[in-house]
């Protein structure tokens, strides 16, 4: 099954405030684009994956991503996290309803392809399904068959909201790098402990980073 992800990413000026004890505003941005950089070129290295849209109005964030191989959707609605993945899968399904859809958080540096196919693979077995993230609270992926809507409810306890919405937990084993979203510095510090990609750890390098 090739699924297509999607991606959002708000305006990187907003991006990543809980990181303000280990990144400054001027290098906050910079740190956001670099994870979503990396997360997409690892999610297009992905054998089980298609083709990923990111949800962005965002005016240097989209030609970077775009010259890695993203399609960039529009952020019609601006209505926040959920309405972007709203809005982003009815693209993509209006032009291929055919097509199973992946959430993916933009916010995943040490992204490895071998991981994020397992988890593609073992979603392929429900209607819906989702991966919590490393604190066991969120979640970083939500999977939704050709036949289903993908109905997101990220935010605050969003793995209680997508267990409540009927989304089948996925249990599984040495899939840390999907896991590992980062928004906070000890996050940040997780994902480097992990292995980050090219772009992130150029940006974590120029940071002083206790642990690092």
């Amino acid at each position: 099954m090739q699924w297509t992800l999607v991606i959002p990413l708000k305006p990187l000026t907003r991006a990543k405030s809980r990181l303000a004890d280990t990144a400054d505003d001027g290098v906050r941005p910079g740190l956001a684009l670099a994870f979503a950089q990396d997360t997409v070129a690892a999610a297009l290295a992905c054998p089980a994956v298609r083709d990923v849209a990111v949800v962005t109005d965002d005016a240097l964030a989209g030609p970077e991503l775009a010259e890695l191989g993203a399609r960039i959707v529009p952020d019609e609605p601006r209505g926040g996290l959920n309405a972007a993945l709203r809005h982003g899968a009815a693209v993509v399904r209006a032009s291929r309803p055919e097509s199973p859809v992946a959430a993916l958080n933009a916010d995943l540096p040490a992204l490895r392809p071998a991981e994020l196919a397992r988890v593609l693979d073992a979603a392929a077995e429900f209607p819906r399904a989702f991966l919590p993230d490393a604190a066991t609270i969120g979640t970083t992926l939500l999977a939704a068959a050709p036949d289903r809507e993908l109905l997101p409810a990220f935010g605050t306890d969003s793995r209680a909201r997508h267990r409540a919405s009927g989304a089948v937990e996925l249990s599984l084993d040495a899939v840390d790098s999907v896991r590992q979203d980062v928004d906070t510095g000890e996050d940040l510090r997780a994902a480097l402990a992990l292995g980050v990609g090219p772009r992130t750890a150029a940006a974590a390098a120029r940071l002083l980073i206790p642990g690092q």
